[in-house]
């Protein structure tokens, strides 16, 4: 028995197109995974946490009690400041 005969052929025509095919599919899915981990792990808590916030938010009482810390400075005319 030769050794040709034991011994397959090696691939030489489109091996890069077929390596390039199983890579692509394997990104492809691979993305697909980190979208989908981020849209449910990252994003959908972070809207349910701001629609939670804005359901029992009292932007007057907020502003009310910002006065009432000092926050704020009263703001004259912009023409008294000039020199």
């Amino acid at each position: 028995m030769s050794s040709s005969a034991l011994l397959p052929k090696p691939q030489m025509r489109g091996l890069l197109a077929k390596c390039l095919q199983v890579q692509i599919v394997g990104a492809f899915v691979v993305a697909l995974g980190v979208a989908a981990a981020y849209k449910f792990g990252v994003a959908e808590p972070r809207k349910k946490a701001y629609a939670d916030f804005y359901r029992n938010h009292d932007s007057m009482k907020d502003f009310e009690e910002t006065g009432k810390a000092g926050v704020f400075q009263r703001a004259k005319n912009s023409l008294d400041c000039a020199p």
